[in-house]
């Protein structure tokens, strides 16, 4: 290794184990009246999006539309395109 990386690194080993000590103290856990910090709560469908009222489609109605575009070959396409070619690549494929 070369002299300046050599440095950045000790500085940097340095600066990592001197991290825990300049933080608080941790309150003992047997101490009841210890301060608590306050709880978050984060629900884990809050992002969460419906994929909208779509109606179904008749399985012959979506065979034919199948067909039409190219069959699975289109699809298997598809899916090794990119997100952005992906879209394009299906004929009368709507941009949303």
């Amino acid at each position: 290794m070369t002299p300046p990386i050599q440095s950045a690194l000790l500085l940097l080993a340095a600066l990592s184990t001197a991290a825990p000590c300049a933080a608080e103290p941790r309150p003992d856990p047997l101490d009841a009246t210890a301060p608590v910090p306050a709880l978050k709560f984060s629900s884990s469908l809050a992002g969460f999006r419906t994929l909208g009222d779509d109606k179904p489609v008749p399985w012959k109605e979506a065979n034919d539309t199948t067909a039409r575009i190219g069959g699975w070959r289109t699809y298997a396409r598809e899916a090794r395109a990119p997100a952005s070619a992906a879209s394009a690549a299906m004929p009368g494929a709507e941009a949303k």
